[in-house]
């Protein structure tokens, strides 16, 4: 799919899941979270993945003099999530380019546990990112083999069919 469209389809295969609970400093004075705050938690989500991975940004820095920056990004809201709701942020890795990968992430909440009209979790808000890799001077740097392997344990080469890529 080209940039700016979506799909209303979860994207397939291997998936990072992130809990996250929303608290008072989330939302607006009416208790619904702050649009920016979604991005907030895809950025955590993104970071507990590469922990997961085995890596973490400041080894990544450390050791090889690396980082990721984001490229590009985009969220579509679907439904409010409120004050004190559990969230999950589920993380897939579709497409690993030379240096720079594209993550789709889905933010959903949990069924309530008792009478709620939600039979299962209900989809919140769907963000894109695309991630490039720099080196210390701030080029772009070609994703090292080690860490190309471990960012594509989370992809699926079907996935993209169902979210947004615009190359790599």
């Amino acid at each position: 799919m080209t940039d700016g469209q979506t799909s209303d389809q979860p994207v397939r295969g291997r998936v990072h899941s992130f809990p996250v609970r929303v608290y008072f400093e989330d939302t607006d004075t009416a208790g619904i979270v702050y649009f920016a705050n979604y991005l907030k938690f895809a950025e955590r989500a993104r970071t507990e993945l590469l922990r997961d991975s085995g890596l973490d940004h400041a080894s990544l820095m450390r050791d090889t003099g690396l980082v990721f920056a984001v490229k590009a990004s985009s969220a579509d809201y679907h439904k409010p999530a409120r004050l004190d709701d559990l969230l999950t942020v589920e993380t897939r890795i579709p497409k690993v380019g030379g240096a720079s990968a594209e993550m789709a992430q889905d933010i959903f909440r949990a069924a309530p546990k008792s009478g709620g009209a939600e039979a299962g979790p209900t989809l919140i808000a769907s963000t894109w990112v695309r991630v490039v890799l720099l080196d210390a001077r701030g080029a772009p740097a070609r994703i090292p083999p080690n860490l190309r392997a471990k960012l594509q344990t989370w992809g699926d080469p079907e996935a993209t069919a169902g979210r947004r890529s615009t190359g790599g």
